[in-house]
């Protein structure tokens, strides 16, 4: 990306020290923006220098109009997530804070007559389907362990909407939906983890029987963290108007050739590699279409599964050298 689009532009990372958040501080810096970043319960894993670090509470309206003050551009980083038995067991944990933190940094950010809003949904808006999902089938036909969150998404998408359409002085909001996306200063602790992180944890402390959950055959569209913040910000400069924009790699692949390439990657041979249909799994099958963003923009993931998963290998053994990431992350 050789623009200058972000060069001196003042930008809000809404939760700068989640896994997107982390990620989207780094690049912006390296694209000359004066970026600020919130940070709530967790202090920043990774503080840059150049970098504005805001404590922040979202869920309170002060916070959020401090927040947004004096910034062009926001991105809506900031959320309540989890991995599957948590969306399982207790899925209103993503309901009411989300909603709250995404409604009120919408109304600070336009008090504030912010230039551009982005909010990065997610693909639990689309139903289960065996074709790639493109961004108009989102019709509230969720799956079911996704009713919860699919609706929180898809209705923050539609506050989005709202603000960009539906009043006089209108913001700009943006929104983008992502693949399945993995890499550096995602989650590694055992309630949070999602599939490639959890299983590159297990690999990487010799887990023996590996334990897979569900059987195996799940297909999924992964990202690498990397490819979808360069997506990401192509859009953020070229979009239109608020209709959503998927960021995936297109090319889908089962959690079985998954924990292949992890087994490589990391040099483990299990003696008992077990597939557990028993623990909580998600949607069957995610086929995501990027026909949109390719119009779009010259957008294409630039990084092989094997080498996205080898680059996690190698920052995990860094990042929680003597240390587990419960005692980093929590």
């Amino acid at each position: 990306m050789n623009s200058d689009y972000f060069k001196d532009k003042r930008v809000l990372v809404a939760g700068g020290s989640g896994f997107v958040g982390t990620n989207l501080t780094a690049s912006l810096l390296l694209r000359g923006a004066q970026v600020r970043s919130t940070y709530y319960k967790k202090s920043p894993r990774q503080r840059l220098d150049e970098v504005e670090y805001v404590p922040a509470n979202l869920l309170l309206e002060s916070d959020c109009k401090k927040a947004t003050k004096d910034i062009d551009f926001v991105f809506m980083a900031a959320a309540e997530s989890s991995g599957a038995a948590v969306m399982e067991k207790t899925p209103l944990v993503h309901l009411t804070p989300n909603i709250i933190m995404n409604a009120q940094m919408l109304a600070a950010a336009y008090e504030n007559k912010v230039g551009r809003f982005c909010f990065i949904s997610s693909n639990t808006v689309y139903p289960v389907t065996d074709f790639a999902v493109k961004e108009d089938d989102a019709e509230f036909d969720f799956f079911e362990k996704y009713f919860i969150v699919g609706w929180m998404k898809r209705f923050s998408e539609i506050m989005c909407e709202m603000y960009s359409s539906r009043i006089e002085n209108t913001m700009e909001t943006v929104t983008v939906r992502p693949g399945n996306l993995y890499g550096p200063f995602d989650k590694f602790n055992y309630r949070e983890s999602k599939a490639i992180a959890a299983l590159i944890r297990r690999a990487i402390e010799a887990e023996d029987p590996f334990l897979v959950w569900g059987d195996g055959y799940d297909i999924k569209d992964f990202l690498y963290i990397d490819d979808f913040i360069e997506g990401l910000l192509l859009v953020f400069e070229h979009a239109k108007d608020f209709k959503p924009v998927n960021i995936a790699s297109g090319q889908p692949i089962t959690i079985r050739q998954v924990v292949e390439v992890i087994l490589e990657c990391t040099g483990y041979k299990p003696t008992n590699l077990k597939f557990d249909s028993s623990k909580p799994t998600m949607i069957p099958k995610r086929l995501i279409d990027t026909k949109r963003i390719s119009k779009l923009t010259a957008w294409t993931p630039k990084t092989t599964l094997k080498d996205g998963i080898s680059n996690t290998v190698i920052w995990y053994k860094e990042m929680f050298k003597g240390k587990t990431p419960e005692e980093i992350e929590t």
